[in-house]
C-alpha cells in the first residue's frame, strides 16, 4: 500500500539522517544518476572516483576556500543565509539576475539525501533536512561530509579524489592555490576545473585567494565573537519576512 511505502521511505531517510552523523555517504542520489548518465551518453566514459578521509586529512586550505567562495557566513548562520535569501528573492521579484543562496549546510543536504531535479517539494524537503544535520550533525561533521561527497569533475566526488585526480596528491597537502582552484570548481564541476583552467577560473581563483586573504583561516569549532543581530535569523525569520514583503508590494 502506498503509506506503507511513505512511512518506510521517512523511516529509513530518518535513520540515515542519525546514521551520517558517525557514518560516510555509501553513495548519494547524485552519484547514482551521474553513474547512468556516463553509462547512457557514448561520449562519456564511466567513471567513479571517491575517497572517504576524516576532516583532520583535510588541508584547513580547502575549508577556507569553500567557504570564501560558497558561504562566507558558514559559521554564522543556522543553515540558511537569511541575508542572502532576501536579497536573491527581491531579484527574482524585480526580474533581475538571481544570485545563489544556497549555504554549505544546504548543498550537504541537497546532495547527502535528495536528487537535484527542480520542484518545490524538492526545496521543501532541503530545507527539513538543513534544519535538521545543523542541529544533528554541528559544523565540522556538515564540512566533513560536504567535502567527502560534493562533485569535483564528472565521476569525481569529494575533495581526496580530486586532489589525487588533478594535482597528484592528497586532499591534506592542498597548497593555498589548489584550494581555491577546488573551489572555484564546485559551482560548475562539469564545465570548469584545474585540467581546464580559462582565464575566467584564473580570474575566479584570485578572487578566492584574495577572499581567504581577507576572511583568514575558519575556525570550524566556535562561532565568530563578532556576531550581528542577523546572524540569529532562521528559515523560518525569511518566511515572515517574505510575507511581509508581498503585502507591501502588493499594495502598491
Amino acid at each position: 500500500m502506498l503509506w506503507i511505502t511513505v512511512v518506510a521511505v521517512v523511516a529509513l531517510q530518518a535513520v540515515l539522517l542519525v546514521a551520517y552523523k558517525w557514518v560516510n555517504p555509501p553513495l548519494t542520489p547524485l552519484m547514482v544518476a551521474r553513474w547512468w548518465q556516463q553509462w547512457r551518453d557514448s561520449d562519456r566514459e564511466v567513471n567513479f572516483e571517491r575517497d572517504y578521509v576524516p576532516l583532520e586529512d583535510i588541508s584547513p586550505h580547502l575549508v577556507s576556500a569553500v567557504v570564501a567562495s560558497e558561504d562566507g557566513r558558514f559559521m554564522r548562520h543556522k543553515g540558511f543565509d537569511v541575508e542572502q535569501l532576501k536579497i536573491a528573492y527581491r531579484e527574482t521579484k524585480e526580474g533581475r539576475r538571481v544570485r545563489g543562496g544556497s549555504t554549505i549546510s544546504m548543498q550537504t543536504a541537497k546532495n547527502a539525501f535528495l536528487p537535484h531535479r527542480r520542484s518545490y517539494l524538492r526545496k521543501a524537503l532541503e530545507a527539513g533536512y538543513t534544519m535538521a544535520i545543523e542541529r544533528l550533525w554541528g559544523k565540522e561533521r556538515i564540512m566533513e561530509v560536504y567535502l567527502n561527497i560534493i562533485e569535483f569533475g564528472d565521476g569525481i566526488y569529494g575533495c581526496e579524489a580530486a586532489a589525487q585526480h588533478y594535482f597528484g596528491h592528497s586532499a591534506k597537502t592542498l597548497s593555498r592555490h589548489e584550494a581555491a582552484q577546488l573551489a572555484v570548481t564546485l559551482p560548475a564541476p562539469l564545465k570548469r576545473n584545474p585540467a581546464n583552467a580559462t582565464p575566467y577560473f584564473k580570474r575566479q581563483t584570485r578572487v578566492v585567494e584574495g577572499r581567504m586573504a581577507k576572511y583568514g583561516q575558519v575556525n570550524l569549532k566556535k562561532k565568530p565573537k563578532n556576531t550581528k543581530p542577523e546572524d540569529d535569523e532562521d528559515l523560518f525569520d525569511f518566511l515572515r519576512w517574505r510575507k511581509e514583503y508581498d503585502r507591501k508590494h502588493a499594495e502598491k
